[in-house]
């Protein structure tokens, strides 16, 4: 890929890091969220434990109201990108690498995945490798003094609005003992069963029980899945926006119209998600409708709904007392580096979604394979450029690399059973989109959207001057790459193989091709065996 001008300046730099941390966030929180398990009962640190386990929701929630600050005041984007130190600092790089080391590490060494088991002492490592990242990234992209002068300005409004965001998911929850009073419970149980007679005139309800639905299909309404916290979300991120944008918004209209607008429609909002999960549940998968009632689900839909809100208001000049000019940008399918990290987030962004709202996650890969489409058509001149020379070296080394991760990774009996239990719950045509999206995501997409980012950004991206940088971006691009995939021994090994490919000819195009010619091996036999849980 050539380089652009706009990769130089500062906005530039900014984007980089920000695409950078943005995926390092996505591989902890896929990894956390799904490769390990605890339970925070038996931890003996329970409140930390359940910390930790909130951060996807804290970190959505801040990032929508980071979101909001650039939104509000452009000025905080054009100084921060001014600030951005031009060359990385070697210090602040390696402190930062460390930290996402520590982080990993109690996965590594945690028996069958199992964190409880080591959460005594785990947890030390996960608290300073998570303040060696925080810290070791902020000082990496900007000295500290422009982080303070930032921060601080306005009356250190950008602070407060932080430190709101990073709490809301504190106040939701205190928010939920209101699903106990009897007159909103009421009220949701009736409109649901309004939205559910549309359907069908057989409903059950027994609000007293919170119980709802059809004789073949009920569910239970508790505290923490009843979109209680998801009300109070909304109506504290309306509250937010406000403070953000109190210069500009008419606040009493905000506070009177927009506010209590807010929280009915997140209320209808759930209300229509109830019945839809138990529509679901009755005709389609009881498993899947169970799974959409978790909190984490509706975390991520409510945040959704609550930037969907914002949005609409900054775009309704009745709200503002003077109208907000739009923030210039870079042009992003011009720019290399956002080709090589954006469709890596998508992909990540839609592992997540897969994982929250279905019973077996690999039934939602169709999603994870749109996701990656719609990320990687915008740079398609940016990757025909890449050149895609046949690279007969790399091929041999992806064969002997599939070859390596069946006989060395054997394959998982109750995993194949799982997955193959899933799928015969499918329609005749819902497999066979299935399977030719489990097929060309593997063999295509995956390979070139991983090795974008791993390959691409975290290896050859780094600079060229000395050795030292290039060995720790090999070994960091390797480590990331085993965690991803939770095959310490296998994907590591073949993350290194990719590397050194990649490396050998200075190419981003090999690895890929390497990277295919394994999975094409690996996909082969497990389309043979019908054992798709191999890929």
């Amino acid at each position: 890929m050539s380089s652009l001008p706009f990769l130089t300046s500062s906005r530039g730099r900014l984007l980089r890091f920000a695409l950078l941390f943005g995926g390092e966030l996505a591989i902890l929180a896929v990894i956390y969220q799904f490769h390990a398990e605890i339970d925070c009962q038996q931890t003996g640190s329970v409140l930390f434990c359940r910390f930790l386990r909130s951060l996807v929701a804290r970190g959505l929630v801040v990032l929508a109201v980071i979101w909001l600050l650039l939104q509000a005041r452009p000025q905080l984007l054009a100084r921060l990108a001014e600030h951005v130190r031009p060359a990385a600092r070697a210090g602040w790089s390696l402190l930062h690498l460390a930290g996402l080391g520590l982080l990993l590490l109690p996965v590594a060494l945690a028996p069958g995945g199992d964190l409880g088991a080591i959460f005594g002492w785990a947890v030390w490592l996960l608290a300073a490798g998570a303040i060696c990242a925080a810290f070791g990234a902020l000082l990496w992209l900007a000295p500290l003094r422009a982080w303070s002068d930032l921060l601080f300005q306005d009356r250190g409004a950008p602070v407060i609005a932080l430190i709101l965001a990073a709490l809301l998911p504190d106040l939701a929850e205190m928010a939920q003992p209101i699903w106990e009073w009897r007159g909103p419970t009421e009220a949701t149980f009736d409109a649901v069963h309004a939205f559910l007679s549309v359907f069908s005139s057989d409903v059950r309800v027994r609000p007293e029980e919170n119980i709802i639905g059809y004789p073949e299909f009920s569910v239970y309404i508790a505290q923490a899945c009843s979109g209680v916290e998801g009300i109070a979300l909304v109506g504290a991120f309306t509250l937010i926006y406000g403070m953000i944008f109190r210069r500009t918004v008419r606040l009493p209209l905000l506070f009177a119209v927009v506010l209590p607008a807010a929280m009915a429609l997140s209320w209808l909002f759930n209300v229509v998600r109830v019945g839809t999960l138990i529509l679901i549940g009755r005709h389609v998968s009881p498993d899947l409708a169970v799974n959409g009632f978790h909190s984490y689900a509706g975390w991520v839909f409510f945040t959704i709904l609550a930037l969907l809100i914002v949005t609409v208001v900054q775009a309704s000049p009745w709200l503002h007392r003077e109208p907000l000019g739009p923030v210039a940008g870079p042009e992003l399918r011009r720019d290399p580096v956002a080709a090589m990290l954006l469709p890596f987030a998508a992909f990540m962004a839609a592992s997540l979604l897969t994982h929250a709202f279905f019973p077996h996650p690999e039934i939602g890969y169709p999603i994870r394979v749109l996701a990656m489409l719609a990320a990687l058509w915008p740079f398609r001149q940016l990757y025909l450029g890449m050149g895609w020379t046949l690279d007969g070296v790399a091929i041999l080394a992806g064969l002997a690399v599939g070859l390596g991760w069946l006989w060395f990774d054997p394959a998982d009996p109750a995993a194949g059973m799982e997955l193959a239990a899933a799928l015969g719950g499918l329609p005749g045509w819902a497999l066979a989109v299935w399977i030719v999206a489990r097929l060309a995501g593997t063999t295509l997409l995956v390979p070139l959207v991983e090795e974008l980012f791993f390959r691409g950004y975290l290896l050859l991206h780094m600079p060229k001057q000395s050795p030292v940088p290039r060995i720790a971006a090999l070994i960091l691009s390797t480590v990331c790459f085993a965690a991803l995939h939770g095959r310490w021994v296998a994907a590591g090994v073949a993350g290194l193989l990719f590397g050194l490919v990649a490396l050998r000819g200075g190419r981003v195009a090999s690895a890929v091709q390497a990277h295919m010619a394994a999975n094409v091996v690996v996909a082969a036999w497990a389309f043979i065996t019908s054992d798709f849980a191999r890929i």
